[in-house]
């Protein structure tokens, strides 16, 4: 009995080790709908001129 409750222990401890370390990017947020970034919008550009032909 007393290994399984060390080896929850150690399973436990090593999943929140891994959980979260640096870089790890894991969302524990629940379900999200809809759109996501990561990165700002980019602004959209300006149209293009437009050239128009003189006879």
């Amino acid at each position: 009995m007393i290994k399984l409750i060390i080896g929850f222990i150690v399973l436990a401890g090593a999943t929140f080790y891994l959980l979260t370390k640096p870089g790890a990017n894991i969302d524990m947020g629940g379900e999200k709908h809809g759109i996501e970034t990561d990165h700002p919008a980019v602004a959209a550009s300006a149209p293009a001129p437009t050239v128009s032909a003189a006879k």
